[in-house]
């Protein structure tokens, strides 16, 4: 846990309040590597506790008892390697490390899965087993300048160094500790690095896949959410898929979590967009051409082999089931956006005295947070009611940077002269203007294009 150096025992000076046993709790460590063993599954829906546990902080050299340190160790090295982990995988990993005896055997491992009453409680095991590392750290520190004040070595200036180090030391390794936030100075030279790119075309946010829509709001920032309004069968899900493939083409990593549609259902989309193929052609038996599954095969080779796209379609519909699933994209190569489909269908723990507006508000914050956290950009989608506001839209607004709401005049007027067209309403834009930008909607193919390329 700590880089403070362990003092030999014999050179402790003869005090009392450094022989006693050292601050641990070994029911603690067992329950956190129990949670982990019972969490690390490959798909299991408790799987965001084994990431939510490591993400503490914990370390290896936080456990008190050398042999919790070594299981750590085993379970780290088979989630790295994108191994499941269990009882079984963890004893199979210490055996051929051939540490498995010295640990207590697969019956030891069985002891601390048996231990915890469930995986949902290790981030808070994993704290209490950080905060007994950190204090027998405050200790082995105080041994230190306790032994070297003894020995007389040195002069009064080498004394206060190594005072000043160790009390650094302590102070850096407190868990939760932050640091102090840079002063203008040091954001002077970065801040015109960046004006300079921004002012000669080479600092632009992700596409949103729209000519028009990029030149308005600079294109999508990390650390920023865009929310897409729409009343139901507009084409709201059609739209943020669209932005999410321009996004991909250029490179950036993508995962789009659908609440709504199936794998399935946004891969047809896809084809249908980029192949250009009816949909219904897709969905219905023998509507495929020889000349649509060319385009299939195509499609595979030319652009479904690289796509930087993730698709995740989870097993519930909770923010951190998503929230985990994003900082896994983050983890395996890096993740630019996230498009959360849509914002009312994701689950909070929704306490009895919270309103709905309060639980949607709590995942509009989450997402939000979630968007700084990883460094991406989120796309959230939003419903509207039918009088074409959106739901709990007060606190979904504060949230976003960019609030774009999208209406078909030919929804309650088949006959319009602007049947085909749709309007990408800016009601909010942190980056410039509000604006109304007109599009084509091709829903036949699934996608929504510039005028300027119909």
């Amino acid at each position: 846990m700590s880089t403070i150096a362990t003092i030999p025992s014999q050179h402790a000076p003869d005090d009392g309040a450094f022989t006693r046993t050292p601050p641990q709790n070994l029911e603690a460590e067992q329950a956190v590597l129990g949670a982990l063993l019972l969490s690390g599954g490959p798909s299991t829906a408790s799987q965001r506790y084994f990431t939510e546990t490591l993400e503490t902080g914990l370390v290896a050299e936080d456990y008190y008892r050398p042999a919790h340190g070594t299981i750590h160790r085993a379970i780290c090295a088979l989630h790295k390697a994108g191994e499941p982990v269990d009882a079984v995988t963890v004893a199979d990993e210490l055996t051929r490390r051939g540490e498995l005896a010295r640990v207590g055997g697969t019956g030891y491992l069985l002891t601390c899965a048996q231990s915890v009453p469930t995986p949902a409680n290790g981030p808070h095991y994993a704290q209490i087993v950080r905060a007994k590392a950190y204090r027998r750290g405050v200790i082995e520190s105080a041994q230190r300048i306790l032994q070297y004040a003894y020995s007389e070595e040195g002069d009064e200036g080498e004394v206060r160094e190594l005072v000043e180090q160790q009390l650094t030391e302590i102070i850096a390794g407190t868990p939760g500790l932050h640091e102090a936030p840079p002063t203008v100075k040091d954001l002077y030279l970065p801040f015109v690095e960046e004006l300079e790119a921004i002012q000669e075309g080479r600092r632009m946010g992700l596409t949103y896949g729209f000519t028009d829509v990029d030149a308005v709001t600079s294109g999508m920032h990390p650390g920023n959410v865009t929310v897409i309004a729409a009343q139901s069968g507009v084409g709201k899900s059609t739209l943020a898929l669209n932005a999410a493939v321009a996004a991909a083409k250029t490179g950036a990593r993508v995962m789009f979590s659908s609440l709504e549609m199936s794998s399935t259902e946004l891969m047809q989309k896809i084809v249908a967009a980029e192949g250009k193929i009816a949909l219904h052609h897709l969905t219905h038996q023998g509507g495929l051409s020889p000349e649509g599954w060319e385009t299939v095969h195509r499609l595979g080779q030319e652009l479904f082999r690289t796509l930087p796209l993730r698709v995740y379609r989870p097993e519930g519909a909770s923010l951190a089931d998503i929230a985990a699933s994003a900082r896994a994209c983050a983890r395996a190569d890096g993740l630019q956006l996230l498009v959360v489909d849509y914002l009312q269908l994701v689950e909070v723990e929704q306490r009895l005295t919270m309103t709905r507006e309060q639980a949607v508000a709590s995942v509009s914050r989450g997402l939000k947070n979630l968007a700084v956290e990883l460094d991406c950009h989120v796309i959230a989608l939003s419903q509207l009611n039918d009088d074409g506001y959106m739901r709990e839209s007060r606190a979904i607004k504060n949230d976003a940077s960019v609030v774009i709401k999208v209406e078909r005049p030919d929804m309650e007027e088949p006959e319009s002269p602007r049947a085909g067209e749709v309007d990408l309403g800016i009601e909010k834009n942190r980056f410039g203007p509000l604006a109304t930008i007109t599009v084509a909607g091709q829903l036949h193919y699934s996608r929504f294009v510039d005028m300027a390329t119909v």
